[in-house]
C-alpha cells in the first residue's frame, strides 16, 4: 500500500570486520524500513565502494516498518574511498539470534552458494547483487543472467521451508506457483515472476487467484500436514492462554479480562468451525494482494514462508485488512463460491464469521514467534504487534457472532446446501 510518511537513512560501514566510518543521513523515497535496495545504491555511492546492507541497528521515530529516522550496518566490498563520518558503536556484536544474512560472512556465504547453483545450471551471474529486501522475515536480492534475472530468497528459522511448500501447492496447480530453481534448506532460488503485485489490478485479473488456490487447497487437504506447523483452530486455541499471559503487561485490566473470556471461548468456536464442512489444509498465512503477482493474463501467488495447516478460512480473511470495503466484498463474495464448489455442503459464510476473532489470534501467536527469533535491534518491526492482534481479535469477537454476550457461539454449521 502507498504511505508518505519519510525515512531518513543512516549507513554505518564495515570493511573486513571493523567498522570505518558512516554515511547519510539520506532522504530515502521508499519509506519501509525492509526495503534496503535505494539504501544500499545510496550509501555506495557516497563512500566510493560497493557496499551490501546488513541489518538496522536502531530507529527513531516511524510506525509499522516504515518512516523515522534508520541507522543501517553495511559491508563494504573495498575499502571506502568516500567521505565517512565517525560510526560510533554497534550494539549486539555477535547476538546469538542473528540471522545468517545479518552478518557480513552469512551474507557472502548466501551469494556464494546462489552463485554455485547459478554456474551449475548454466546461468552465471553477470553483473552486481542487487539487494531489493533485509529484514528479520527474509534478504531478497536479484541475480542478474543471461537468461533473465534470477531470485535469491533466504528466510529465517522460524519459517517453513518455501521450496516444500511451492512443491505441495505446485502438485495442484503448478502455474499458481512460481518455479524453483535451487534450495537448501531456507534459501531458495527463484524464477522471475513478471508482473505487478494485484494491489488495483481489475476484478477480473486479481479475483481469479481465489478459485484457483481454493481449488489447491481442497486439492491438498487429504496430504495431511506433513512439515507444516499445526495451526488449526484447536491448537491456536490451546497455545493462546500461554501467550495472552506473556502479554498481560501489555494489556489493561478490562483487556486482559475480555481476553480471558476469549481464550475460554476459543474451543467452542473451534469445533463450530469444524462443523462449517470445510477442511483443514495447506494455509498460505499471508494471503493478501501484495502476495498475488499479475502479468495481465495470470496471477502468481508468492510468499509461501509462513504457511501452516489450518482452517482455511485464515486465509479466506487476511485480504480485508488490505482492501477497501467495496473490493473486500467482492473478495469475500468469490471466496465464499469458490469453497461451495469442492464442498457443496459447507458453510463458508459463517466461517468467515467464526473465524474473525481466530484469525488474529494466529496472528498474535505468529508476531510472538517472530520476536522471540530475533535480537533486539529488530524488535521494532514487530514490537506490540501481539498485543494489538489480541485487541482485534477482542474486536472481531462482536456482537454479530455473540448476540447474546454468552459463553457459546450461536447456531451455525452446515447448511445442507
Amino acid at each position: 500500500m502507498q504511505t508518505t510518511e519519510q525515512r531518513t537513512a543512516t549507513v554505518v560501514v564495515e570493511w573486513q570486520g571493523q567498522l570505518v566510518g558512516a554515511v547519510g543521513p539520506f532522504v530515502t523515497a521508499a519509506p519501509f524500513w525492509a526495503q534496503v535496495g535505494e539504501v544500499a545504491a545510496r550509501a555506495s555511492a557516497a563512500a566510493g565502494v560497493p557496499l551490501a546492507v546488513l541489518r538496522l541497528l536502531s530507529v527513531a521515530g516511524g510506525a509499522g516498518g516504515r518512516g523515522g529516522e534508520t541507522v543501517y550496518l553495511a559491508v563494504a566490498e573495498r575499502r571506502p574511498t568516500g567521505a565517512l563520518t565517525a560510526a560510533g558503536t554497534v550494539p549486539d556484536a555477535g547476538h546469538p539470534l542473528r540471522l545468517r544474512w545479518a552478518s557480513a560472512d552469512g551474507l557472502d556465504a548466501e551469494w556464494a552458494w546462489a552463485d554455485g547453483e547459478l554456474a551449475a545450471l548454466g546461468r552465471p551471474r553477470r553483473g552486481p547483487v542487487e539487494q531489493v529486501r533485509s529484514w528479520n522475515l527474509s534478504a531478497l536480492s536479484r541475480f542478474p543472467t543471461g537468461d533473465g534475472p534470477v531470485w535469491l530468497k533466504s528466510t529465517p528459522p522460524f519459517a517453513v521451508p518455501e521450496a516444500a511448500v511451492i512443491a505441495r501447492a505446485g502438485k495442484a496447480d503448478p502455474e499458481l506457483v512460481p518455479r524453483v530453481l535451487a534450495a537448501d534448506g531456507r534459501r531458495v532460488l527463484l524464477a522471475d515472476v513478471p508482473g505487478v503485485d494485484c494491489w488495483g489490478v481489475p476484478a477480473d485479473g486479481m479475483l481469479d487467484v481465489l478459485d484457483r488456490w481454493t481449488a489447491v487447497q481442497a486439492a491438498v487437504a487429504a496430504d495431511g500436514p506433513g512439515e507444516l506447523p499445526d495451526c488449526s483452530p484447536a491448537a491456536l486455541a490451546a497455545r493462546f492462554p500461554a501467550l495472552l499471559e506473556r502479554l498481560r503487561p501489555e494489556l489493561t485490566d478490562a483487556e486482559y479480562a475480555k481476553a480471558l473470556e476469549l481464550a475460554g471461548l476459543l474451543p467452542a468456536i473451534a469445533a463450530e468451525l469444524a462443523d462449517c464442512g470445510l477442511p483443514l489444509t495447506l494455509v498460505h498465512g499471508d494471503f493478501h494482494p501484495g502476495n498475488w503477482r499479475f502479468d495481465g493474463e495470470r496471477v502468481t501467488v508468492l510468499d509461501f514462508s509462513d504457511a501452516v495447516w489450518g482452517h482455511p478460512a485464515l486465509d479466506g480473511l487476511r485480504p480485508a485488512a488490505f482492501l477497501s470495503p467495496e473490493r473486500w466484498a467482492d473478495v469475500r463474495a468469490r471466496w465464499v463460491a469458490a469453497w461451495r464448489a469442492p464442498a457443496p455442503r459447507s458453510d463458508p459464510e459463517r466461517a468467515l464469521e467464526l473465524a474473525a476473532p481466530l484469525a488474529h489470534v494466529h496472528s498474535a501467536l505468529r508476531y510472538q514467534e517472530f520476536l522471540d527469533g530475533i535480537e533486539p535491534s529488530e524488535h521494532p518491526y514487530h514490537a506490540g504487534d501481539p498485543a494489538d492482534e489480541v485487541r482485534r481479535a477482542l474486536e472481531a469477537l462482536g456482537t454479530a457472532l455473540f448476540p447474546t454476550g454468552g459463553s457459546e457461539p450461536r447456531a451455525g454449521g452446515r447448511t445442507g446446501r
